[in-house]
């Protein structure tokens, strides 16, 4: 936990790491909270009914013990991948927690991601489980013949009448033990795996220690306006199957027996957000930019809930002064930003609290962390001089590599330093301003999307011979992705062509991954070597 401190300069002098060499994140979360305070509340969950759940921690052990036996007793053990294919809900967090308490390693999954892109992350991974809803079951069902180590998928809605060759989560978790005796981990055993965007090529898994939890902490702390005090309770949008769910807003609030409040919306919707928050008295929220700027087209929010939040957390691209100014006027508070990687997440934060904010620039290094602007050599750069943004190993924070894909992982790195990819420079004061991408990440909607799986999902499609994927400058969403197509000879394209596209990704990898705009054209531009110039493509796109 962050020292006590009224300045970035003396949190950062003052701060120093404290990680355990044994250490278990489900320990963490919930036994330890369950001995302390058992009743204390964990989860407030509203279902789209509109029923609300709540669970104290010693229910969440229960449940989770429950959960952790039945895997064992279904043969899964130290070091199996289990995948978790669900979205906001009480059996997304007892199935990571029992992931975690029984040395396995959890894999967070896309509810949202069609059979292809499961059928890659899980087939690369060799998950022998999963745990899923019906959607994601009928999904497994077309793909489970490809997945040779895939068996065991558990079903939380089966209502006593579980899908083919899958079995019903709740029916069984009913007779299983209770008592279950937690893995005794290391701080830097494996714990989990969450896949990048897929920038260059396929996505890669990146594994990560139980640590990692622990690496969050200092960026969570600071990027809510010091993290916790009393009274917090914390909500995000962003889905627990990506890391700004999970290690971002879950597990740091139970690390602290801090409550969180979970809620799925089928399509974000700004006013129903401002009435849960209203609603459940949320305090804290980690808001992506677009949810941000989603909220700020709300008329007079102000006279329709009585919401009353202490911090405001994003990430993903940096915010502009108007954003800023809108965040100050709507919630009082100033929003602050942080940036990492799935890699290496939480390493550069701003805080109202401790700092002044600047419009447009992501913050300064969180304490504990060695950030720096170098140059190609792995030489750090002064102020004003752009450069890669790296982080120094070692760190708490940082993964232990790609999975099964050491030369993806040894070309991560310039000596010591993880090199993120994104260009920038700092400034006098240490701040630092994010300039740029190294690579050709899209951001949309707060997501990092890779062109190369949906380049290549696209190539799957009949009519298309070759294909090409960048991103658009979009008011709403960031950036949008956008497809320039070579067809197939003989195709001729119309707006139905455009339509069975579009829906061709978005079916088979992930709704907020599917082209926007589509160009047909006739070539694309190459290298020598064959490699798409996607930077060719991008100058000759104008803004949506």
């Amino acid at each position: 936990m962050l020292p006590k401190a009224d300045s970035y300069e003396a949190l950062r002098d003052r701060f120093a790491w404290t990680v355990p060499e044994r250490y278990n994140i489900g320990v963490d979360v919930c036994d330890k909270w369950a001995e302390r305070d058992p009743e204390r509340l964990a989860l407030i969950h509203k279902r789209r009914d509109g029923r609300v759940e709540e669970y104290s921690f010693a229910a969440l052990r229960a449940a989770s013990n429950r959960l952790a036996s039945l895997l064992a007793g279904q043969g899964v053990g130290r070091g199996d991948r289990i995948g978790i294919l669900l979205p906001q809900a009480p059996e997304t967090a007892f199935a990571h927690v029992a992931a975690y308490k029984m040395g396995a390693v959890a894999v967070p999954l896309f509810s949202l991601f069609g059979e292809e892109a499961l059928e890659y992350r899980l087939g690369n991974c060799g998950a022998v489980a999963v745990v899923t809803d019906r959607t994601g079951a009928s999904k497994l069902a077309a793909i489970r013949d490809r997945l040779p180590a895939l068996r065991l998928v558990l079903c939380i809605d089966a209502a006593g009448n579980p899908p083919t060759g899958c079995l019903d989560f709740h029916a069984l978790l009913a007779g299983a033990s209770e008592d279950f005796r937690p893995v005794d981990t290391g701080a830097d055993d494996p714990a989990l795996i969450i896949y990048t965007s897929g920038t260059t090529g396929q996505p890669k898994g990146a594994l990560h220690a139980h640590r990692v939890l622990l690496g969050h902490l200092p960026g969570v702390e600071i990027s809510h306006d010091l993290f916790p005090q009393p009274g917090d309770r914390i909500w995000t949008p962003a889905d627990w199957a990506w890391i700004g769910g999970l290690l971002d807003v879950l597990l740091p609030a139970w690390h602290h027996g801090v409550t969180v409040v979970a809620h799925r919306f089928e399509k974000f919707d700004p006013e129903a957000a401002f009435a849960l928050m209203a609603e459940f008295g949320v305090r804290n929220a980690f808001l992506p930019p677009t949810a941000l700027k989603m909220l700020r087209g709300v008329a007079d929010p102000a006279a329709r809930w009585n919401y009353s939040l202490r911090s405001i957390a994003s990430g993903g691209e940096t915010l502009g002064a108007e954003l800023l100014d809108w965040g100050r006027r709507t919630f009082g508070v100033t929003v602050n930003e942080f940036y990492g990687q799935t890699e290496c997440n939480m390493i550069v934060s701003s805080c109202g609290t401790v700092m002044p904010s600047k419009p447009g620039i992501m913050g300064r290094p969180v304490p504990g962390h060695d950030v720096a602007v170098i140059d190609g050599e792995g030489r750090r750069l002064g102020p004003g001089e752009l450069g890669l943004i790296a982080v120094r190993r070692p760190d708490p924070v940082m993964f232990l590599g790609y999975w099964n894909n050491p030369a993806a992982t040894e070309a991560k790195f310039v000596g010591d330093w993880l090199v993120t990819g994104d260009q920038g420079e700092l400034d006098a004061e240490g701040y630092i301003r994010f300039v740029g991408r190294d690579d050709d990440v899209i951001t949309s909607s707060g997501y990092r999307i890779g062109p190369g799986e949906i380049e290549d999902c696209l190539i799957g499609h009949p009519a298309v011979r070759m294909a090409a994927v960048v991103g658009v400058p979009d008011p709403l969403r960031t950036e949008i992705v956008k497809a320039f197509i070579v067809l197939q000879d003989g195709v001729t394209p119309d707006e139905a062509l455009v339509a069975g596209i579009q829906q061709h990704v978005k079916t088979r990898l992930a709704a907020h991954e599917y082209p926007r705009a589509i160009e047909f054209v006739a070539e694309l531009p190459m290298t020598t070597t064959g490699k798409i110039i996607r930077r060719a493509l991008r100058d000759r796109v104008s803004p949506a």
